[in-house]
Formats: structure tokens, C-alpha cells, sequence
């Protein structure tokens, strides 16, 4: 199998790890808040508390690497490889993770999940943007459309949705979901440049180890931001008070905070290695395609109303997905006709 494969093979791999992801992690930490979970850094704390699985594949990824290597000791013996200037960037990253999870688990905390799903699905525009000054992101009029149309939809339904809020809850406290969750995509699509970036400026050669490596160096810190969070908060003291009133009873209460930790911890390592295989406007467009799977998912599992304005919304992503997608098509076609008319161009010559 050529290297072109086995990339295309890994950037199919981490597109179903984000998937499960994206639709597991909003849809489990929804279900947490519904059923009487209530402590706002707990639930970021869960998006990247779950790291420790990451150290499996790490660890897998260190015995392939010690079996490949046997006549050099010096490289089968490093289990963490990543440089200071690196382990730097990832440390400063990861506290703006735990930041941007803390925003979007108090969006989501007072938003219906397809509501929060869709004002979070901006982050595609943002992370356009950021990529357009920080990567220097090449864009198509299809690829801008996609943008434009994306944004449209959720700025449609920041105005008009305001009726689907949960019983009792104010004005006041719906609109501060909402615009908490656009600050949490705005700083989610800041993110996603700087780790492209990131792999960019590095002066170590960035292999699928390295990139799990970043990841829990990220969500360490992300942790450790969201865990002062809950010390300051009381949070430790009331987890096992919480999960003996919670609704769906206390084991429940439990296999809940366990399976979103982990489906959070697929969704990073999807999303970082869409980026490490490709570049993060993919990255956020994958994460903007699943959008209409988490929709459907809360109107079946949590009955939640799908109105017209929602419509509206779901109808303008799904444009915005086919134009993104037909652009990078149309892309890839005219690359090969000109790789082809090049290579018969220097036939004749020859």
C-alpha cells in the first residue's frame, strides 16, 4: 500500500472517529443537563478528562515503533518524542481548549441540543476566517459560498428560535446560551488553525504518534483548567449528591459522565487528525456535515420541536455542505487535467 493510501485510509479513519464524536459527545452531554446534571464544570471537564484512553494507542504506537527499531536503542526508547517548543504551543492550546469547553458546556447547558448544534456549526465561518490570515488558506467562490450560507442559517436562527427554550427558562438566560455558544465556536475556529499551524511551524517531523501525543498534552491542561474551575466551584462534593437525585438513577447518572468523556476524547483525535491528514477548514467542514445527524438524533431521542426556523437553518447547511464539496470536486479535477496535459506536454517534447 502506497503513502497516499494509507492517508487517505487514515483521513477516513479519523472522519468516523469525529463523527461518532460529534454526534456522541452534544447528544450524551445534553442528555446529563435534561435529566438533572447541573454542574457546569463538571460537564467541561468531561470534554477532556477522558485522556488517559488516549495513552492505549500511544502505547500501541510505541511498541510498533521499539519492534521497527531494534538496532537503535535511542529511538525504540522514547515514548513521549515531542519537542520543548512544541510542548509549549500544546500547553498554551490546551488551556484555551478548557476555556472554550467551559463556554459551550454553559450554551449547551441552557439550549435544546439542535439548537446549540446548529449556533455552533458557525464555527465553520469563524475557522474560515482565521484560516484565510493565520495558514493562509486558499479559498474558491464555492468554498466562500459555503461559508456565507452556513452563517446565513445560523444567524436565521439565533433571531426566530427563541420560542423552542425549555419551560421557565428567561429571556435573558436563552440568549446568554446563545451567545456563549457562539463564543465557544468563534474560539473553537481559532483553534483549529493554530494546531494547523502548529504542525506547520514545527520543526519535528508530525507522524500519527506525535498527533496523540498533542492530544493529551491538549486535553491535560484543558483538564487542569476546567479542574480549578470545579475546586473553586465545589463540583467534587456534589457529583455524589447529584447522582443519587438524578432522574435516570445513580448508575445511569455515572455511565453518562463515563461515555461522554470518552465520546469527547474520539471527537479531539478526529479532529485533530482530519487536520494532521488534510487542513482544519476540512476539519470544520466534516464537523458542520454532521450537523443534520445530531439534529435528527435530539428530535428522536429527546423529542425536541423542530420548527420552521430550524428548517430554514438545516436547509441552508445542507446548500452550504454540497457547495463546499462540489468546489473541492470541480478542484480536483482541473489538478488532474493540468497534471495530465503537463505530463503529455513534456512526452511530445521528448
Amino acid at each position: 500500500m502506497n503513502l497516499v493510501m494509507k492517508k487517505r485510509y487514515l483521513l477516513l479513519f479519523n472522519c468516523i472517529l469525529l463523527a461518532i464524536g460529534n454526534t456522541g459527545g452534544p447528544l450524551l452531554l445534553r442528555l446529563y443537563f435534561i435529566h438533572g446534571g447541573t454542574r457546569i464544570w463538571l460537564s467541561s471537564w468531561l470534554e477532556t478528562g477522558g485522556w488517559p484512553i488516549m495513552l492505549l494507542p500511544l502505547s500501541i504506537s510505541y511498541l510498533l515503533h521499539r519492534f521497527n527499531n531494534k538496532g537503535d536503542e535511542n529511538a525504540a526508547n522514547k515514548f513521549f518524542t515531542m519537542t520543548p517548543p512544541l510542548f509549549t504551543a500544546s500547553v498554551v492550546l490546551g488551556l484555551l481548549t478548557g476555556f472554550d469547553d467551559y463556554l459551550y458546556a454553559y450554551g449547551v447547558s441552557l439550549l435544546p441540543i439542535s439548537t446549540a448544534s446548529l449556533i455552533i456549526s458557525t464555527h465553520l465561518a469563524f475557522t474560515a476566517g482565521f484560516a484565510l490570515f493565520i495558514v493562509k488558506q486558499k479559498f474558491t467562490s464555492y468554498s466562500v459560498n459555503s461559508v456565507v450560507l452556513l452563517t446565513i442559517g445560523a444567524i436565521v436562527l439565533g433571531l426566530h428560535s427563541s420560542g423552542d427554550r425549555p419551560i421557565g427558562e428567561s429571556d435573558k438566560q436563552y440568549y446568554l446560551g446563545f451567545f456563549m455558544t457562539v463564543a465557544a465556536a468563534a474560539l473553537n475556529g481559532f483553534l483549529l488553525p493554530m494546531i494547523e499551524l502548529m504542525y506547520k511551524k514545527s520543526k519535528q517531523a508530525i507522524t500519527y504518534s506525535l498527533v496523540i501525543e498533542l492530544q493529551i498534552v491538549m486535553c491535560i491542561f484543558a483538564t487542569l483548567f476546567c479542574t480549578v474551575g470545579m475546586l473553586v466551584n465545589k463540583d467534587f462534593k456534589a457529583i455524589p449528591r447529584e447522582g443519587k437525585e438524578y432522574k435516570l438513577g445513580e448508575a445511569k447518572y455515572y455511565t453518562v459522565l463515563v461515555a461522554s468523556a470518552i465520546a469527547w476524547q474520539l471527537f479531539f483525535l478526529g479532529q485533530i487528525g482530519v487536520i494532521f491528514c488534510a487542513t482544519s477548514l476540512l476539519s470544520g467542514v466534516i464537523t458542520a456535515v454532521l450537523l443534520p445527524f445530531t439534529e435528527i438524533l435530539a428530535v428522536i431521542f429527546y423529542h425536541e420541536k423542530f420548527k420552521a426556523e430550524k428548517g430554514i437553518a438545516l436547509s441552508l447547511s445542507f446548500w452550504g455542505f454540497i457547495s463546499y464539496f462540489y468546489g473541492e470536486f470541480k478542484e480536483s479535477r482541473n489538478k488532474k487535467k493540468q497534471t495530465s496535459d503537463s505530463e503529455q506536454a513534456s512526452s511530445s517534447l521528448t
